[in-house]
């Protein structure tokens, strides 16, 4: 009975197992399914326009017609040359033809009904304008910065958007503003880089879809409120008193510990402090002031003070 109860037991985990690897296959195609909408999409944009029309194959035949006619300076309008770093997008009476971009080196273009548009591909900077931020410590702050990109979608560079440079300069305005509002000044002023990587990675992912990379995003300038100047200044200097003063205390006591241990081994030894009453004396004399020093020996005045001491009589309690 255990067998027979066993059995279906063992059934359903293979039945439970098949259905998950069912359920990925079917996750996995449907992921290769979207993948291959999403390239047939973009082929039908991009390489597979409409059917051309009468229109349009008599305006062909008679582009044509003109260059025959006009051979050979129809050639200098005919047979166009882009550079090393530049790309060119043509356009056939307003749509893309097939092959996406050309160059570079040389390409032809048919008059009157063929338009194209140069893309360069060179790393672009520009300046963004100094910004007025406010912070979250509700500091305002004037922050200005560049940004280095360049483009790696021509195609999408001219079809997506109207504009890339512009765009993007726009972009890189608001998008300082939103990630420096989300800093407090003392971030602002010491993160530097980790604010400048956060801005150029916002930005990279708005600008992916016009074909533009954002490849750098420095900080140039902070400029503060003169009155917060003036408060961090007088700040700072406080700081820098008390620490002076803090030091100044520490060395008076280290300062009376040597002294405390000094004058120890001059009550051991009377010599030391004769040493250092002469060492005294040409300290004075070697700094050429008009003093006048008449050394006057301790001995001598020590005589004189047990002397009048032992003159004195004692005092008399009884009366």
């Amino acid at each position: 009975m255990e067998t027979v109860k066993g059995r279906p037991a063992a059934a359903e985990l293979q039945c439970g197992s098949g259905t998950k690897n069912r359920n990925a296959s079917y996750v996995s195609r449907a992921h290769q399914l979207r993948m291959d909408a999403d390239l047939c999409d973009a082929w039908q944009l991009y390489a597979s326009p409409e059917a051309v029309g009468c229109v349009e194959k008599c305006a062909t035949f008679f582009s044509f017609l003109l260059i025959i006619v006009t051979f050979p300076f129809s050639l200098f309008e005919c047979f166009k040359v882009v550079q090393e770093f530049e790309r060119a997008v043509i356009f056939r009476l307003g749509r893309l033809r097939k092959g996406g971009v050309r160059g570079p080196g040389l390409f032809f273009v048919l008059p009157c009904i063929d338009t194209y548009r140069k893309v360069d591909l060179r790393t672009v900077s520009f300046d963004v304008p100094p910004q007025e931020v406010l912070t979250r410590d509700s500091v305002t702050v004037a922050v200005d910065a560049v940004v280095y990109y360049r483009i790696k979608e021509p195609l999408n560079a001219v079809i997506r958007v109207a504009d890339y440079s512009a765009s993007t300069r726009l972009l890189a305005a608001t998008t300082l503003r939103n990630v420096l509002g989300m800093r407090d000044l003392a971030q602002l002023l010491s993160d530097r880089e980790a604010i400048s990587h956060m801005m150029q990675t916002n930005l990279d992912v708005a600008t992916d879809p016009w074909g533009v990379e954002v490849e750098r995003v420095e900080i140039k300038d902070v400029r503060l409120p003169v009155q917060l100047q003036r408060a961090m200044a007088a700040e700072a200097e406080a700081d820098r008193e008390a620490r002076a003063k803090i030091i100044a205390a520490e060395g008076e006591i280290k300062a009376s510990k040597a002294l405390r241990e000094a004058s120890l081994v001059m009550i051991d030894n009377p010599t030391a402090l004769q040493l250092r009453y002469l060492q005294s004396l040409n300290t004075i004399s070697a700094e050429k002031n008009s003093t006048i020093i008449f050394p006057f020996p301790m001995d001598f005045l020590k005589t004189f003070l047990t002397g009048a001491g032992s003159s004195i009589p004692p005092p008399d309690f009884q009366n």
